[in-house]
């Protein structure tokens, strides 16, 4: 696959790179005003949010760890999660009486969300918050209340910026969307 092949199934650029960092520069700050005084630990879902966690984190100026966490939703090609949610990978931190920042790509039905809250409540966080890069409220069939989000989008079939294409171009710095008459997943 060459490098450049995204190009024949980019229907639009929807977010620039510029417009993405300056909206997560943004986001830093609210983080690091609302978090004034306390510690907080940052949990992205795998693997999705690894770049938006990095350039975030880089803008919350208080003491502040990481970890991860890896769901699985989505099968290879999948447009939308399949409804069944399960955990790859746990965090390796006790988040008990932590306040924690959730850091997601995206959030479009809720359900993968909504279960991750359900599991992490379960552990005592002193607070338990939610970050979204995207919010495609359109597509939302379990109600979650996101605390921080950076662009709200209707609901297209986007890529790049940590979001994949069949494990794709996670690396290109802008969303794009997909031009759906031009891509078709592989078999």
């Amino acid at each position: 696959m060459e490098y450049d092949d995204y190009k024949k199934f980019l229907d639009e650029v929807l977010i620039p790179e510029d417009k993405l960092q300056s909206r997560i520069a943004e986001l830093g700050v609210e983080i690091s005003r609302d978090y004034q005084g306390e510690e907080l630990l940052l949990i992205c879902i795998l693997r999705g949010g690894v770049m938006f966690l990095t350039d975030l984190m880089r803008h919350i100026t208080i003491p502040h760890t990481i970890d991860f966490m890896a769901i699985s939703s989505y099968g290879a090609g999948a447009r939308q999660s399949s409804g069944t949610v399960r955990i790859t990978m746990d965090l390796s931190t006790d988040i008990r009486s932590r306040h924690v920042l959730l850091v997601e790509d995206i959030v479009d039905s809720g359900r993968t969300i909504a279960s991750v809250i359900e599991m992490l409540e379960t552990r005592h966080p002193k607070s338990l918050r939610i970050c979204t890069l995207l919010d495609k409220a359109a597509r939302r069939e379990v109600p979650v209340a996101l605390d921080y989000i950076g662009f709200d989008i209707e609901d297209k079939f986007v890529f790049g910026y940590g979001l994949d294409l069949d494990e794709y171009y996670r690396n290109l710095p802008f969303i794009g969307v997909v031009n759906t008459e031009e891509y078709s997943p592989p078999d």
